[in-house]
């Protein structure tokens, strides 16, 4: 009789693609897959120091289309045809100020960070995936595409909100084809980017970093558990959703976020 454990490598041979996985959440979802057997390949604007040499780290930003064909291309060449493709990308640099501060160039830059960069990494890549008859994809969105910050990433918000909606119309064009999507959408983390959001917040009100994030937390309405989740917590959680164990889980969105948002 064959036993199997939660340590045996459930990714093994699978090719895997994150992208936002210089740092935070993301490189903490490129290393869970990697201890889970898959074959990573990551992408993010910036190289951390030791994966400047590694060949299967490439550094691209996925904001343009030149962006998009790099990596593209590396797929291809290194890769193949993923299994997994992840999408951890996203961010805010818009000023607080709320609505009246966001220029139109902020909002693209919401727009084309946050969803089109999404939309077309999987323009490239998911074809081949729905060709080959199986696959998983996770969109990572925001629980504030329903609890949005309007003093200082409202632009973000709606993009979070456009990427949720696009994933569940893709879901259900592609699970009839064996490739399975689903969005995780996380509350606060204790990530490098939440600390430049709570800078910038203390800044333009000049007000000190801790009363800016007790003002983000008023916003959201705290956090019943007591604190951020980690980005290792958030990694988890996509690793779950990527492997044979959530085999019948498609288009549903996945919240993280301490029991912030208030409703099911």
């Amino acid at each position: 009789m064959t036993t199997t454990t939660s340590l045996q490598p459930e990714l093994a041979g699978h090719p895997a693609v994150v992208t936002g996985a210089g740092r935070g959440t993301g490189a903490a979802i490129a290393a869970r897959l990697r201890a889970a057997g898959a074959t990573v390949l990551a992408t993010a604007r910036t190289a951390p120091a030791d994966a400047a040499s590694d060949p299967l780290f490439v550094t691209a930003d996925l904001t343009t289309p030149e962006g998009v064909d790099t990596v593209t291309s590396a797929v291809h060449d290194r890769l193949g045809t993923p299994h997994v493709v992840v999408h951890t990308l996203g961010g805010s640099q818009a000023p607080a100020g709320g609505f009246a501060a966001l220029t139109d160039a902020h909002w693209q830059d919401e727009l084309t960070l946050n969803l089109l960069a999404a939309v077309r990494l999987d323009r490239a890549l998911l074809p081949a995936m729905r060709d080959a008859g199986r696959g998983a994809v996770v969109h990572v969105s925001s629980i504030q595409r329903r609890l949005p910050l309007p003093d200082a990433t409202l632009g973000y918000a709606a993009a979070k909100a456009a990427l949720t909606t696009y994933s569940k119309g893709l879901a259900r064009e592609l699970a009839p084809h064996g490739v399975r999507v689903n969005v995780v959408s996380p509350g606060a983390i204790s990530t490098e980017g939440t600390t430049a959001l709570v800078h910038r917040i203390a800044d333009a009100q000049g007000i000190d970093e801790a009363a800016a994030w007790e003002q983000v937390l008023a916003s959201l309405g705290g956090i019943p558990l007591g604190r951020p989740a980690r980005p290792e917590e958030v990694a988890e959680l996509v690793a779950f959703l990527v492997s044979d164990r959530a085999a019948a889980i498609t288009g549903a969105e996945h919240t993280i976020d301490g029991g912030t948002v208030p409703t099911v």
